[in-house]
């Protein structure tokens, strides 16, 4: 396999590095027997430059290594791992640029324990195949892990926002017409948009738009409602105003094939968010809604209709804003999915701030706590036959101890036929949240113990438990087990 420049440098910097550890040389030394200074050595060992061949000549006589074995893409042993890393196109796939890392420092530490970092990387790669994880999965993992570190909080994104809103003349205090969404797209971008029945064929029915790059023609499915059109335009706003050229073209995605896609998908969907739902507009209203000793449920759900926004759309501005502005660092974010008539609820997206807070999604195919408001939610709206069904509730994890004010609606969903959904947000309860939601001890909100997983759940005598804790009982066993064996080995020690 032809390697690109960028690998010939790496590799030339790796083999260079091994020669010199071999005579024991620092880079100082061999600056000083080459005459050649100790940055540039360094810049070729990082792969940063490539040498000409009067250098490679000299460092070849200096390491008393041949020239051709110098210039050659080939291997030894204890670096051949490293090859097949390079060859593999992995790190191609790893969004290193986003976590602040250079390739050369990455190919640095595997040179250092090649075979155990192959080793390490090797079973990374068994796992996901294993669970079956896909490049798109591996994509929105690293995604979700870029969201996380940042706190879900994009400063540059929310001034992108005020400097459209100050170039097009838009009040950021007012609500924001679909008239005026769509007129921006045609008069300023030159779009052309067009409504269809998607559901013609079978295969675009989950679809809400496809972008036609070649026309700059929208079609949007007649399924849409004013909420979701929104959306969509203020996402094709983004598109345009951030001047984002790698892109997807369908709503919801279909496949991604390379990982600026998925960045950028990110990046225009919360410039949409942030422009449906102002930053300084949703503070106002929030505080003046945690400022309430007894709010209602009605209450709440009115939050999300004065924005004229989906519920899902509304719970993730929550996750940029809260940490910021109430200073509230530990939450989660959940999308729950649940086909109608069958007893599967599904983790379809999740995000943990600051801390890895609990429930986290799993592959195990176990049963999800019934007790969590996020399933609950779900079955009393099709039990009560709501398009919106709010709640509230404190969950008391049983393992951990930690307690979550979580908040949760569910609706039909709109990407799935005879499917409902749910999304919630859960903050850990902190004396700052105490100080900030003046309800929290109030009475009418349901406090109720929790687990993550039937399987995994210590709770005893649950109504709605959905499986026997059979995970949890095998760690008893082999607790006792280990115990017992220590027993023996103790009296024949």
């Amino acid at each position: 396999m032809n390697l690109e420049r960028d690998y010939i440098k790496l590799i030339f910097g790796l083999k260079l590095k091994q020669a010199r550890t071999n005579k024991d040389l620092s880079l100082f030394g061999l600056a000083k027997i080459t005459g050649l200074s100790k940055s540039y050595l360094n810049e070729i060992e990082k792969g940063k430059k490539y040498p000409k061949t009067d250098k490679i000549i000299l460092l070849s006589e200096k390491l008393d290594i041949s020239y051709d074995n110098m210039v050659s893409l080939k291997l030894d042993n204890n670096l051949a791992p490293i090859g097949e890393i390079l060859n593999s196109g992995i790190l191609k796939e790893i969004p290193l640029d986003i976590f602040g890392i250079e390739e050369s420092d990455l190919i640095d530490i595997i040179a250092n324990a090649p075979a155990k970092v192959n080793a390490f990387i090797s079973t990374i790669i068994e796992i996901a195949q294993h669970y079956n994880l896909s490049r798109e999965s591996f994509f929105l993992a690293s995604l979700r892990s870029y969201q996380e570190a940042q706190n879900n909080y994009f400063e540059d994104l929310e001034q992108k926002v005020l400097d459209f809103a100050k170039a097009f003349h838009i009040d950021l205090d007012a609500e924001i017409a679909l008239e005026e969404l769509q007129s921006i797209l045609i008069e300023e971008y030159n779009y052309k948009i067009e409504i269809l029945t998607f559901k013609e064929q079978n295969e675009l029915g989950d679809l809400r738009s496809i972008f036609v790059a070649k026309s700059k023609t929208l079609l949007i499915s007649t399924d849409v409602d004013d909420s979701q059109k929104a959306f969509i335009f203020a996402k094709e706003i983004a598109y345009n105003f951030l001047q984002i050229e790698e892109r997807l073209y369908t709503f919801s995605w279909i496949k991604f094939e390379n990982f600026d896609q998925v960045l950028n998908n990110f990046y225009a969907s919360y410039f949409a968010g942030a422009l449906l739902l102002p930053r300084k507009k949703m503070i106002e209203k929030l505080n003046v809604f945690v400022a309430k000793e007894d709010p209602k449920p009605q209450e709440f759900v009115q939050l999300i209709t004065d924005f004229k926004v989906s519920p899902e759309s509304f719970y993730q501005r929550l996750t940029n804003l809260l940490p910021k502005d109430f200073q509230l660092k530990n939450l989660f974010f959940l999308r729950m999915s649940h086909k109608i008539g069958s007893d599967n609820y599904k983790i379809k997206k999740e995000l943990h701030i600051t801390n890895q807070q609990e429930p986290h999604a799993n592959e195990m195919n176990e049963h999800y706590c019934r007790r969590w408001v996020s399933v609950r939610t779900m079955v009393e709206s099709l039990k009560q036959n709501k398009t919106h069904f709010f709640d509230a509730q404190i969950s008391c994890y049983e393992n951990s101890k930690n307690e979550y004010l979580v908040f949760s609606s569910a609706t039909p969903d709109p990407f799935k036929k005879d499917h409902i959904r749910s999304i919630s947000v859960g903050i850990l309860i902190t004396p700052a949240l105490k100080k900030k939601f003046k309800f929290i001890d109030n009475e009418n909100i349901t406090k109720q113990i929790v687990g993550v997983t039937c399987e995994t759940c210590a709770v005893k005598d649950c109504s709605v438990r959905a499986a026997a804790p059979i995970q949890l009982e095998q760690k008893i066993r082999n607790e006792n087990t280990d115990l017992i064996v220590n027993k023996y080995i103790e009296k024949y020690s």
